[in-house]
């Protein structure tokens, strides 16, 4: 049987033209046009024609080259340095430039805030191309992992002692270091080397101990002191809170950001509040999950005429058990200011923390309690029975009616196929279950990434392909 062999000296085996690299169809043409189509002013990218010195890369390919290689899950700087050797692709997408793993590794560095507004465009983009409508947004959280050990996070006591430790351990390093001079003997070289260790891993402890006192921390990790500890399905890391905010219609996203807090509590208005500066409108309705029901943080959102879908922690519970003792059998009576038992008896105001921002409401005596008929089922306290009252309850008592409302439903359904599907695409197919740099604000670009990568994967399938979509973003690009 003949075989397929190939023929390395064969003259014809690529086009004599770096166009001719890729096809009309390949994906890579929409990354291509996708990044001229942004306005480098906006992005905060500016270039200076009359700059004297060596001349620099074209930002817009170093971009695109980022965007791309992400897109890939490639986000070593070195991988991208071979590919740019290896892969017609980013050849074709750089027009044959080769910027090193250096050069690659500080555009990342020194253009965090152009890579966070490319997604900020990206959507102005599809809202311009009628994917994204901005009436319904849902919003989600994940924990990621960031580029530190879990084990470097200490107490303040613990990076003292090693402080102490660390300076005398210089002094010693300073002694070798004069004796041998004198003696002329062993390796200076070495010495040095562990001297300049030391000294970083010094300045490294200062500055984590600076931040813990300035933030009020009791812990912090050396290596990232941004990052938080938390506690997920694959055990206790050390990392960040991503966020992400999509439209209703495709499923696309309007925002996206990275918080170090180990929970979604406070995290509702702050971003409704960044999808609607993207839009540049504000949405009609926001829907997320109980993670974010902290009534003072959706009272914000709600005040500002947006609809908001959030189920209490205790309507998330699946099957709840039914008790017809529940705070909500109690009635409460404004007027009076006390809530009524299903007994008739009268709780009156007691005090209120405002700390907790809660109100109390007991009898005046136990003996209302001690003699009904359900003391033991309605409450075990020798004190007798007692109602927190939320100072925002009012706006409680509204989310809990409007998530059980049949329209509240129809919208939290579409809640999972909306959001999740985008972390499972961003950690699974972009690689991106880890973080590669360190920092917040580093964190905060690089997540930008990947949410950029998944909109503009989504577009094309979107737009009807490749070749579509190419036209359309070079209809409106700024640069044709």
């Amino acid at each position: 049987m003949a075989l397929k062999t190939g023929n390395r000296h064969q003259t014809t085996f690529l086009p004599a033209c770096v166009e001719e690299f890729v096809g009309e169809d390949d994906p890579v043409r929409v990354y291509d046009a996708f990044i001229d189509a942004l306005v480098l002013e906006e992005l905060g990218i500016r270039i200076d024609p009359r700059k004297v010195g060596n001349s620099p890369y074209d930002p817009v390919s170093m971009l695109k080259l980022l965007v791309y290689g992400y897109s890939y899950g490639w986000r070593s700087s070195r991988k991208l340095e071979r590919a740019l050797h290896h892969n017609l692709s980013f050849i074709w997408l750089t027009g044959g430039l080769k910027p090193d793993h250096k050069t690659i590794a500080n555009f990342r560095r020194n253009n965090k805030k152009a890579l966070k507004n490319a997604l900020k465009q990206c959507a102005r983009l599809c809202i311009k191309l009628g994917l994204i409508d901005g009436n319904t947004l849902f919003i989600d959280g994940t924990k990621i992992r960031g580029s530190s050990s879990i084990n470097k996070t200490k107490s303040k006591r613990y990076w003292e002692k090693q402080l102490g430790e660390i300076d005398s351990r210089i002094e010693i390093l300073f002694k070798e270091c004069e004796g041998v001079d004198q003696e002329e003997s062993g390796s200076l070289i070495k010495v040095n080397q562990d001297l300049k260790k030391a000294e970083n891993l010094r300045e490294k402890i200062k500055s984590a101990l600076s931040k813990m006192e300035k933030e009020g921390k009791t812990k912090v990790n050396v290596t990232d002191p941004d990052s938080i500890n938390f506690k997920g399905r694959q055990g206790s890391h050390s990392g960040y809170n991503g966020q992400i905010t999509t439209d209703e219609k495709n499923g696309l996203i309007v925002n996206a950001d990275v918080v170090n807090e180990s929970n979604d509590l406070n995290q509702f208005s702050n971003q409704v509040e960044q999808a609607n500066e993207v839009l540049l409108k504000p949405c009609s309705q926001a829907c997320a999950d109980a993670g974010y029901s902290k009534v003072d943080n959706l009272k914000e959102t709600v005040e500002n005429g947006i609809n908001v879908i959030v189920p209490s922690q205790q309507q998330a519970i699946h099957s709840p058990k039914e008790n017809p003792f529940d705070k909500e059998k109690f009635r409460y009576n404004k007027n009076q200011n006390q809530y009524i038992c299903p007994e008739r008896k009268v709780l009156e105001y007691s005090h209120y923390s405002k700390t907790k921002k809660q109100i109390l409401y007991r009898f005046k005596k136990k003996i209302p309690c001690i003699n009904c008929q359900h003391w033991g089922v309605c409450t075990t306290s020798q004190r007798g029975r007692s109602i927190i009252r939320l100072f925002n309850e009012d706006v409680k008592e509204l989310l809990e009616k409007r998530y059980d409302s049949e329209e509240g439903q129809a919208v939290y359904k579409k809640r999972k196929e909306k959001v999740e599907a985008v972390f499972g695409h961003i950690k699974r197919t972009l690689n991106g279950s880890t973080f590669l740099v360190r920092g917040l604000e580093s964190v905060k670009a690089e997540f930008s990434i990947f949410a950029t990568c998944y909109n503009v994967t989504r577009m094309i399938t979107l737009q009807g392909g490749t070749i579509s979509l190419v036209k359309q973003l070079k209809a409106i690009s700024p640069r044709e």
